[in-house]
């Protein structure tokens, strides 16, 4: 095993909004994939280097949460960039740049516009 983590999704009520969120804190393509039974589209990511993915999903079984699990983002170089994006898309900051020690990088956390609790993680 490589990864302990392997894939991810981000629910959404309202998955225009949370599409339109993550579209631009990422500043990012999102790209839907059509079901009948849900609405579900994916996160940037790269399996060619080694990278993993994730999506935004909504539909039944599908209920945002600020408790349970956290999934990290990558916040590229320096996580301030999609951090500082974050309240102008709609969500909100509760833990800024915070440095989790020598050669670990930083964390930051937000709400995302549908209650998601969701970090970011980077080295700078």
């Amino acid at each position: 095993m490589v990864n302990t983590l392997n894939w991810f999704e981000i629910p959404a009520t309202d998955f225009a909004r949370a599409k339109a969120f993550y579209a631009t804190v990422l500043d990012a393509q999102i790209h839907e994939d059509p079901n009948p039974h849900m609405q579900y589209a994916y996160l940037p990511s790269d399996p060619q280097q080694g990278g993993f993915g994730g999506a935004i999903a909504s539909g039944e079984n599908f209920v945002p949460a600020m408790t349970g699990t956290t999934v990290y983002l990558d916040g590229g170089n320096d996580l301030s960039v999609p951090l500082g994006r974050v309240e102008s898309a709609g969500g909100t900051v509760i833990l800024p740049k915070t440095a989790i020690g020598d050669n670990r990088g930083f964390i930051a956390l937000f709400i995302d516009t549908e209650g998601n609790k969701v970090g970011f993680h980077s080295m700078g």
